[in-house]
């Protein structure tokens, strides 16, 4: 099996590269979000795409490549363009290849979250969750929020330096999901490395990335099967609970639907929150005239936030499924195809943001779309929000000459979430 698997790869690979040579004669530059240059800092080469072929045909990523924010945007907001991989002309020969590494269909796992289905479906899953993940309950977890920043920030401030990820970006996000689902503390470290172990099979994910990722969704699926359990006969006043009440014209979610949701939760309340937190500080000490604005002003810390989504997404890149014979800027889309969105690209682009390469913490009407747009919009954006303005108040203003600890960043390497693996810091203790 090994040595078929092998093969089938080495195959594939010898049809992208030559299909690739193509593209590279068509346009001059090449969409493959896997060069190593791409991981520090990938921005100059989406300037140079959104610039020459903005809609880009890449035999890499599989796809159409959409670079310039209207077009993300107004694919994004079209539900005539599916979410579901099912609807996908390679989506046979994905699965073909999963079974052969051994690896389930995530549909038909009953593992694939709402993010990648579409309504009606989508809009029964979405309507169930949002009856308990509520503004008002994301809401009541700011002393919470501020509870946990106050105690990270005191158990380093004495010591003049801290390593970021580790040990303030991850652990923030990770313990105020946890908390809201009502994962006990002694729980949680299990619970974070669950979610490290999942996110593996996002991107360009290898055989091995997607075995990983799936065994720690047995391991986190049997942990939460014992937790639906006990809230079905003993509620709580937690958010697991409260999916578990939820109805609507007498329906409910069941098991597998709770534990997609916990996944997707998971994910998206720790992964995008602790990389929104390490890339919006990394611009701010970069940039210090504007992290000595916010110092000066943090009033403007929670506006500031939407500047630094948008100048370092962490998600930076979704996709969307052709279903009908459509047209963009002159080309034509079949049914089957794939459009790649690089939000982390709209962001930047200059036809939506003026001067769109500077951080500036004083932007007005910023509107990023790094947490999507539309029928799929970011369910948790409003927690990550919270999240992050309350980090990036006590990082700035109460650390006293915070700046980078020195060395090169490692950057993760994973195509769709950018984020830095470590981020040394020190300060006047």
């Amino acid at each position: 099996m090994e040595l078929i698997e092998r093969l089938d790869h080495a195959a594939f690979l010898v049809d992208v590269a030559a299909r690739a040579a193509f593209e590279w004669l068509r346009a001059g530059v090449i969409f493959n979000p896997t060069r190593r240059e791409m991981r520090s800092d990938p921005y100059p080469f989406y300037r140079e795409l959104r610039e020459r072929d903005p809609v880009h045909r890449s035999y890499p990523a599989a796809g159409w490549v959409l670079t310039r924010y209207d077009d993300i945007q107004r694919i994004l907001g079209d539900r005539s363009f599916s979410s579901d991989e099912r609807n996908w002309s390679r989506y046979r020969r994905m699965r073909r290849r999963n079974r052969v590494a051994g690896l389930p269909d995530m549909y038909e796992a009953k593992l694939m979250s709402m993010l990648r289905v579409d309504p009606p479906s989508h809009t029964r899953l979405r309507g169930l969750v949002s009856q308990a993940f509520t503004p008002r309950a994301v809401e009541r977890m700011r002393p919470r929020i501020d509870a946990w920043v106050d105690a990270l920030i005191a158990a380093a401030r004495p010591r003049g330096e801290m390593e970021l990820v580790r040990e303030f970006a991850a652990p923030l996000p990770v313990a105020i999901i946890a908390e809201m689902l009502g994962v006990p503390v002694e729980d949680r470290e299990q619970f974070r490395l669950w979610s490290d172990e999942t996110v593996r099979a996002l991107g360009d994910s290898t055989p091995d990335d997607r075995r990983r990722a799936f065994a720690g969704m047995r391991e986190l699926r049997a942990y939460l099967a014992g937790a639906v359990e006990q809230r079905r006969s003993e509620p709580r006043d937690d958010l697991l609970s409260r999916m578990v009440a939820a109805e609507q014209e007498g329906d409910r979610l069941d098991t597998d639907e709770l534990f997609a949701t916990c996944v997707l939760l998971l994910v998206a309340g720790n992964e995008t929150t602790t990389n929104l937190i390490a890339n919006g500080l990394i611009g701010l000490l970069r940039n210090r005239e504007q992290l000595e604005i916010l110092r000066a002003e943090p009033e403007r810390i929670p506006a500031a936030v939407e500047e630094l989504l948008r100048w370092d997404s962490p998600v930076q890149l979704t996709s969307r499924l052709v279903l009908q014979p459509s047209e963009l800027r002159g080309f034509a889309f079949r049914p089957g195809q794939q459009l790649v969105l690089v939000l982390g690209a709209g962001n930047r682009d200059p036809e939506r943001f003026a001067d769109p390469d500077q951080l500036d913490v004083t932007r007005a009407d910023v509107r990023p779309l790094s947490f999507g747009h539309g029928l799929h919009y970011c369910l948790g954006a409003q927690l990550a929000r919270m999240e992050a303005a309350a980090a990036f108040e006590a990082l700035v203003t109460r650390l006293p000459n915070l700046r980078l600890g020195g060395g090169e960043i490692p950057w993760g390497d994973n195509t769709v979430l950018r984020g830095p693996r470590a981020v040394p810091l020190r300060w006047d203790a």
